[in-house]
């Protein structure tokens, strides 16, 4: 799962560099809340993703008290948010070609019309309005 060329960190470095006890990586890993990647030794090493995951589980616990529980179902709808916005984004991207594939038919259609005119020109203007001091014409026979 190690991908070459990308830093990796061992459990006590990033212990250290967090200022806390390496049992509680242990724990979050566990917990299902961080996913190191392993060596063939079985040795944990923490990729930068890692360590940006746990930066927001210990912003989230520190910082905001939430608790573990709280911690995954942030995290778990934080994954579905990014998911949906990128589905999103797909289904934008995809309306985007088919507006544009719609006025290319259009403007060529147009171009090869027999009667060259906008869709503007084809419908009527409503009638005049008619003055209200004007008296209706009697019609006489």
């Amino acid at each position: 799962m190690k991908k070459p060329g990308k830093a990796y960190y061992m459990i006590s470095a990033v212990a250290q560099k967090y200022n806390i006890h390496p049992q509680t990586l242990r724990l979050y890993e566990r917990e299902g809340l961080l996913k190191p990647s392993r060596t063939d030794g079985n040795t944990r090493l923490y990729s930068e993703e890692d360590l940006e995951q746990l930066e927001t589980i210990l912003s989230l616990t520190r910082d905001l008290g939430v608790n573990l529980a709280g911690v995954e179902i942030i995290l778990n709808m934080r994954r579905k948010i990014e998911l949906m916005q990128h589905e999103v984004n797909e289904f934008m991207e995809y309306v985007k070609g088919e507006m544009a594939r719609g006025i290319d038919d259009w403007e060529q259609r147009l171009s090869t019309a027999l009667v060259k005119s906008s869709p503007t020109d084809l419908v009527r203007a409503p009638p005049p309005a008619r003055d209200a001091a004007e008296p209706a014409r009697k019609k006489t026979s």
